[in-house]
């Protein structure tokens, strides 16, 4: 007849997937057993992993004050690290052209705070998505998430200075704290990089940089260039 074992099939199917719930539950049950036991066995190491990370963490995310020079026509390091570029460049987005690059290597050992390099006006702001290449690599900024700043400066009056924050392989969050046509002051906070990464600074043709290969510079306190 029309139907016919229909109502049984729907019968088995629930009895079926009652089952599979049933066995599903009993398995749960007993991987959960052996697992406590087995998570219980590990609290201690577990405790101590945590809190080494815990203190690394509060190690990384420190936050010295900077003691800024108050020198005038100065261009500081935005961020902790070592020089290990300078060269030339283009950068068309904000420097418009040629312009000379400082670029700062940030290790997981060093403060990832950064600083304005310069007193002025973000007059330029933009998020570019990337991959997370290692940031030891001096090309990274070509392929890696970033973020570039560009500041109108106040002192010396007119001047261009490019910032660009790059991630890393381990860095994978910028945090800027600045926006465009925000004012900020030479020295104060402006974002965080977490873990290790790398900054480049963009500087006129006509800057004179002040910092050699292999320095170790402070953000927020390391003179990096100066004009006449």
């Amino acid at each position: 007849m029309k139907h016919s074992g229909k109502a049984s099939q729907a019968a088995l199917r629930l009895i079926t997937w009652s089952g599979v719930a049933v066995v599903g539950l009993l398995l749960v049950a007993f991987l959960a057993k052996y697992l406590s036991a087995f998570v219980l066995g590990l609290s201690g190491t577990l405790i101590v992993l945590w809190a080494l990370f815990a203190v690394f963490t509060f190690y990384f995310f420190r936050d010295p004050e900077a003691n800024t020079p108050d020198g005038k026509n100065l261009v500081i390091a935005p961020g902790h690290g070592t020089v290990d570029v300078i060269d030339t460049t283009t950068e068309a987005s904000f420097m418009g052209g040629e312009c000379q690059r400082v670029s700062i290597f940030l290790s997981v050992f060093d403060v990832h705070v950064q600083n304005a390099p310069v007193t002025g006006r973000v007059a330029y702001f933009k998020h570019t998505p990337g991959q997370y290449l290692n940031a030891m690599r001096t090309d990274c900024a070509d392929f890696n998430e970033n973020v570039l700043i560009g500041i109108e400066a106040i002192e010396p009056r007119g001047e261009k200075i490019g910032v660009r924050l790059i991630a890393g392989l381990i860095a994978r969050r910028i945090i800027p704290w600045v926006a465009e046509n925000d004012p900020i002051r030479r020295g104060e906070r402006i974002s965080l990089i977490q873990f290790g990464s790398r900054a480049h600074v963009y500087l006129p043709r006509h800057a004179k940089v002040k910092v050699k290969l292999g320095d170790k510079v402070v953000g927020g306190e390391t003179i990096l260039a100066a004009f006449d």
